[in-house]
């Protein structure tokens, strides 16, 4: 990091802990025509108990942050709203690390139900659901993006193949409650799909960049539109009210208008809102909005420096570099020109990051669930904005999206069964520990390739010497017999005609009719000592012939890894290891 850059952004962490907890909540802009600009103390007042609250955003980016400190301020201070029921398509939560998030608003006695695609961020509620203060409900991310968009139409459900064979499916696991046994079933088997509802929504707690004067809600220098739009109209249809801030006051613009100012209940101002953590909205980063065309190596040279301020992005070590880059090759036989993809958070971001440095950027389509299309995915607590966006749509629309249009997908995993099942969804039997779906189920639901991407052994000692991978402490493993949770459901891919594959630091694998089989081994590993016995649990499969291929050196060490289109990129196998059958049957057989 230059030293210009690192002082810029000391700066701006500076700054931004010097007033990140600077909301007036009595502040009102002068010279507006409509009544429904009020202060937040105001708005707060509008918002039954028991109500139903619908926000908005992914992670730091799109927050309705002075709505969260209105509800909290008017709890504190009056005791009302009370027992309410808060809805977060994805996550919300800061994992306590930074304040705006929706963790403002859990409160013992304010929140008394909590439904999430995605719980692991907000820690605050897992706190209070170990204290048995609050009910906690999952459902899949596209799923309750769905029915807020249904809601305002007047529908009570949504009828989908979403989550056949997962944990959501009630015949498999425990569908919609967290801990087992706990709060309202939110889905039903219905013939051969799932059923699922969520309660009406009667309040919304929403964001958008800027109003004009007559309560006309604006875009303008958007990175992410997320559940804005279907939450307003979903609150409207119910009878309820439609709470929205804004970051200022701007001249009418009839055909820029995103929500009618009849669509809306209160507008309240806080000129201090940001486009995402420590960034202000009247500042933005450019970068995240429409019609730019900025340099991706200085902009995410910065936000990498930003991420690294925060300590929000995990350190990356050389073994992870080559499991991005193993996982990029894979991507790389899987795609071709014109593929339209998504990545999740963590390692996957890697991959798409490797995938673009290596050639491939320009014929790839990433979509994020966010409602961003085109550009590159920002890594980190960017997570949910695209540097250069080509169209932003919002979420409920994306998800639709791609229920035609997913080519590839690329996500992490927590474990692997001897099916081929995953689990990302649940970390330990501990309500504070769990984690939540978020859009996986939804993503691999529909995508014609999965490319799943994780570490081979939890805390165990690798390093990389003289290209090879070298194992130095085995670590807990990750393919097991049976996961935690059933997360992506192996059977119902084979019946589709998916492709899946596994990618880890030990090698590669892809799902078969017989199991999950390793295809292409790190040069260094042992099979035999370091897949098949340190994971017997899983039942790991080779090839028919006994012949795995060897992945290239370049993989491991990065010298001249290049990527092409359907030619298996660097993983173009110069060699391969025979591993005879221990009792000399045919693998088919043994």
């Amino acid at each position: 990091m230059g030293l210009l850059l690192k002082l810029s952004v000391i700066k701006q962490a500076v700054t931004w802990m010097l007033n990140k907890s600077k909301i007036d909540l009595d502040y009102k802009p002068g010279n507006v025509n409509s009544p429904k600009f009020m202060t937040g103390r105001e708005a707060a007042s509008l918002i039954p108990d028991e109500a139903v609250i619908v926000g908005c955003g992914m992670t730091a980016s799109m927050r309705p942050a002075t709505c969260y400190h209105l509800v909290r301020d008017s709890f504190e201070r009056t005791g009302h709203p009370a027992n309410i029921t808060w809805i977060s398509a994805g996550g919300a939560g800061a994992r306590g690390k930074a304040p705006g998030s929706v963790e403002e608003c859990c409160k013992k006695g304010l929140i008394t139900w909590f439904i999430s695609g995605h719980h692991e961020t907000v820690t605050a509620v897992l706190a209070m659901a170990e204290r048995g203060e609050v009910t906690l409900s999952v459902l899949p991310q596209g799923t309750v993006t769905h029915m807020i968009d249904g809601q305002g139409r007047g529908e009570e459900s949504v009828l989908t193949d979403v989550g056949i064979g997962t944990f959501m499916d009630p015949r498999v696991g425990t569908g919609s409650q967290v801990e087992p046994g706990k709060g309202p079933q939110l889905v039903e088997v219905e013939g051969d799909l799932l059923r699922y509802r969520i309660p009406k929504i009667t309040a919304t707690a929403l964001m958008a960049t800027y109003a004009d004067a007559d309560g006309n809600i604006y875009m303008k220098d958007s990175a992410i539109y997320t559940e804005v739009r279907e939450g307003a109209v979903a609150a409207r249809a119910n009878g309820g009210v439609v709470i929205i801030s804004v970051t200022g006051i701007i001249p009418r613009d009839d055909a820029a208008i995103f929500l009618r100012a009849e669509q809306v209940d209160a507008i309240v101002v806080n000129p201090r809102n940001e486009q995402t953590l420590m960034i202000p909205q009247r500042k933005c980063m450019k970068e995240f909005t429409l019609g730019q065309s900025a340099p991706i190596g200085p902009t995410m040279e910065r936000l990498a420096a930003l991420n690294k301020v925060t300590k929000m992005d995990p350190v990356r070590r050389p073994v992870d570099h080559a499991l991005a880059r193993q996982a990029a090759a894979v991507f790389a036989d899987a795609g071709h020109p014109g593929v339209r993809t998504v990545i999740g958070y963590g390692l996957p971001q890697e991959v798409g990051r490797l995938a673009t440095e290596g050639g491939l950027g320009k014929d790839i389509t990433f979509m994020i669930e966010t409602g961003v299309i085109g550009g590159t995915p920002a890594p980190g607590f960017f997570f949910g904005m695209a540097i250069n966006p080509q169209k932003l749509i919002t979420s409920a629309e994306m998800f639709h999206y791609i229920e035609e249009h997913l080519d590839v997908t690329i996500l992490g995993m927590l474990q692997v069964d001897a099916h081929g099942n995953v689990n990302v969804s649940k970390k330990s039997s501990k309500v504070k520990e769990y984690v939540g779906p978020g859009g996986f189920i939804n993503l691999v639901t529909y995508a014609r390739n999965i490319i799943f991407v994780g570490q081979w052994m939890a805390r165990a000692q690798m390093e990389l010497i003289d290209g090879k991978l070298v194992i130095q402490k085995p670590g807990i493993p990750k393919f097991v017999a049976n996961v935690e949770e059933i997360t992506f459901s192996a059977h119902e891919a084979l019946k589709k005609g998916q492709h899946v594959y596994y990618c880890t630091n030990v090698g590669n694998f892809r799902l078969t009719a017989r199991g999950v089989e390793l295809y292409q081994v790190a040069p260094g590993v042992d099979i035999q000592r370091d897949i098949l016995d340190a994971a017997p649990d899983s039942k790991i499969v080779l090839p028919l012939d006994g012949h795995v291929e060897v992945l290239d050196a370049s993989i491991l060490t990065g010298m001249g890894f290049q990527l092409k289109w359907g030619t298996k990129g660097s993983a173009q196998a110069g060699s391969t290891i025979h591993v005879p059958s221990k009792d000399g049957r045919p693998f088919a057989e043994a």
